[in-house]
């Protein structure tokens, strides 16, 4: 009996780091897909480092009791999977989307990003984010472009002024 207590205990507070510890913290039902399409969606979470578990409810409600991630306890009936991202706060959420756009099965729940909860609606939107690094490059690369031309135009100055 003690020993039972020892390892609920043990992923409670597992389940408490990783909420501390994570950008973000999406929850799915994933219920209707094959082993197939499981192993498929998580090559594709840990490409995108994204930590994905399948805990108890009862489990995870008592790590967040108390926590700014109480709001979540409402979401979590039936199956429920997280995916947990330490870095990048739309990537569980772009890659779960994408998983269930691909295989017509699984829902989000909601989830965390960035301390805000958002309900299954809000996931679905915060999926439609490109990433930091596709935010960065197109960043860059609108402020290349005036510059770059900004340079032709110094430069064709330079030529004609030359050519006179």
């Amino acid at each position: 009996m003690k020993e039972a207590y020892i390892q609920k205990q043990a992923i409670i507070d597992e389940i408490k780091d990783k909420f501390e510890r994570a950008e973000s913290a999406v929850v799915i039902d994933y219920m209707g897909i094959t082993v197939e399409q499981a192993d498929a969606m998580r090559k594709k979470l840990r490409e995108a480092n994204v930590d994905y578990t399948v805990y108890k409810n009862t489990l995870v409600k008592r790590a967040i009791d108390g926590t700014e991630y109480e709001k979540m306890a409402e979401v979590l009936e039936g199956p429920s999977a997280f995916a947990f991202s330490y870095d990048d706060a739309t990537a569980p959420a772009r890659v779960l989307n994408d998983s269930i756009k691909e295989f017509k099965k699984m829902q989000f729940k909601g989830g965390f990003v960035e301390g805000e909860y958002y309900d299954a609606e809000g996931i679905t939107q915060v999926a439609s984010i490109p990433s930091r690094d596709v935010l960065i490059s197109k960043f860059m690369g609108s402020i290349q472009s005036p510059i770059a031309n900004f340079a032709r135009v110094v430069k064709q100055i330079a030529e004609q002024k030359e050519e006179a």
